[in-house]
């Protein structure tokens, strides 16, 4: 009997979590992020597709979470790991935060991969959640596919074809 592989789909600015035997994708990461945070052993897995390094950016009162490394990060812990993940357990595996587009000034606020990158490690920092494996910068756009009951990350870019990690 075989089980049934679906593939849940994240968003801009979005997130989720699956169990195995599925998988979990995110497509159009520029400047954007894809921080995955799994448990193998549990074989459940959440994908965050970050757009921005810090809620604090955002002048509303109510924002969506799901946007900013600062806020992702937690939201994505905590759904794990009311899931059955292990928080010791966690690792995470990153991609995205290219620099698409070149500026005549190299100001910060034009540096948004590069600073969403620094986000999202200094989060899983925070949640002593290691980084095993990462492909990130560059000027290339990637989509990603997570498969938590191998732990293998599928990084597709027009310019290079497939890669795992």
């Amino acid at each position: 009997m075989h089980d049934v592989q679906t593939v849940v789909k994240v968003g801009i600015s979005d997130l989720n979590i699956v169990r195995a035997p599925n998988i979990i994708r995110t497509s159009g990461l520029g400047s954007c992020v894809g921080a995955v945070v799994y448990d193998l052993s549990k074989k459940v897995a959440g994908l965050a597709h970050i757009m921005l390094p810090d809620s604090a950016l955002s002048k509303q009162e109510s924002f969506n979470e799901f946007k900013y490394a600062d806020t992702a990060i937690n939201c994505l812990v905590q759904m794990l790991c009311e899931n059955g993940a292990r928080k010791y357990a966690l690792k995470a595996k990153i991609a995205g935060g290219a620099q698409m587009f070149q500026f005549a000034s190299n100001t910060d606020v034009m540096r948004i991969g590069p600073r969403n990158v620094e986000a999202v490690e200094r989060k899983l920092k925070e949640h002593n959640i290691a980084i095993v494996a990462a492909d990130v910068g560059g000027n290339k756009g990637r989509t990603i596919e997570f498969d938590p009951a191998t732990g293998k990350l599928k990084i597709k870019t027009v310019t290079q074809g497939e890669a795992f990690i």
